[in-house]
């Protein structure tokens, strides 16, 4: 009983309306964290595919025309000069998802102390 009653000294009082606040936005952070990780992980995979493609034409004929995207202007280059930038904004996309994952596991960690500090169940409605 002692220890109960000192854990839930440690957290702060809160309203009705604090409490559900702070749950809502919680809620949306890990929801906003999880869209982006969505898109992100599509958004490498569509450059994993592309570069197969080119791994054939580079080995083939690497001086191919292709045309990319770069800020909205569709600019003309060589198989040769796009593949090793492909690569790296893959790589780069890559480590972005594994930081928010990161961010992600920490949010979701928080979101669940504070259910549990604040003795919340979630209730499914039907």
């Amino acid at each position: 009983m002692a220890s109960a009653k000192s854990s839930k000294a440690k957290v702060p009082p809160l309203s009705e309306q604090e409490l559900q606040q702070n749950y809502t936005n919680l809620q949306s952070d890990l929801q906003a964290l999880a869209g982006k990780i969505g898109e992100l992980e599509q958004e490498a995979e569509e450059h994993t595919l592309v570069l197969g493609t080119l791994e054939e034409a580079l080995a083939d004929e690497p001086d191919r025309k292709c045309f990319r995207l770069i800020g909205g202007v569709l600019v003309e280059r060589t198989v040769k000069d796009v593949v090793p930038a492909l690569q790296t904004n893959r790589d780069g996309i890559r480590k972005v998802v594994s930081t928010l994952a990161e961010q992600y596991k920490s949010k979701e960690q928080e979101f669940e102390n504070f259910k549990r500090d604040y003795n919340i169940r979630s209730v499914v409605r039907a």
